[in-house]
């Protein structure tokens, strides 16, 4: 898979792709990811990149022009160019498993105060990753390639994801999980995940689950 980020801060992303499991998705050759300054593809003498809106309002509105270039440089085909916006539909692990089913992903980072409504024309999904607004799209970009590059096969085991919570086939949070030492100030680790019985253990976390979701998301049973 190949993901092309356009931004206006491409310093932001430099921990993000030289940590944890998104370096090694990279070092294995799984995923390519690219970030891009749209302000190199400004026409104006000093790569300007934004504008007063028209018809007044406070705020610099990003202009078209430059994103537009940006995107026509770098699409072909396979490509699918998503914006980040708080209009956008709502993220979900759905959708992250959708998408990791793309060759190539585009995705544009938004700034200021808003951008020129006809970037939309070379869209092809909006997202929003949930109802509250930030700076600029960097941080919404970082959440969806994390969460897509780990679903790409050989990334990480596909157990671990397949029991992750909001897994697309039960929807559900996932169970609570223990390690070393089995007592901890007067806590203890349940008994049936030390007795061996491998059916038991499944289970006890499935209805874990049930019981976890039920309490505190009770909103994805009745999905």
């Amino acid at each position: 898979m190949k993901i092309d980020i356009l931004t206006l801060f491409p310093e932001m992303f430099d921990g993000f792709l030289n940590c944890s499991i998104i370096k090694r998705a990279q070092d294995k050759g799984l995923v390519e990811i690219n970030i891009i300054n749209f302000r190199d593809y400004s026409l104006d003498p000093h790569h300007k990149v934004d504008d007063t809106p028209y018809g007044g309002g406070s705020g610099m509105v990003l202009m078209v022009q430059p994103i537009y270039d940006a995107v026509m440089s770098l699409r072909h085909d396979d490509s699918k160019v998503i914006l980040l916006t708080p209009d956008g539909i709502k993220y979900s692990q759905k959708e992250a498993y959708n998408l990791k089913n793309n060759k190539h992903l585009i995705i544009i980072c938004g700034h200021y105060e808003g951008f020129d409504d006809r970037i939309r024309s070379i869209v092809d999904l909006e997202i929003s990753i949930g109802d509250y607004v930030l700076t600029g799209g960097e941080l919404p970009s970082m959440v969806l390639t994390d969460s897509i590059v780990r679903l790409i096969d050989g990334v990480i085991e596909e157990n671990s994801h397949i029991n992750d919570s909001f897994n697309i086939e039960t929807n559900l949070l996932d169970y609570p999980t223990y390690t070393k030492p089995r007592e901890f100030m007067g806590m203890k680790v349940p008994e049936v995940l030390l007795n061996g019985n491998h059916k038991e253990i499944e289970e006890y976390r499935k209805n874990e689950s049930i019981k976890k979701t039920r309490e505190r998301r009770s909103d994805l049973l009745e999905k």
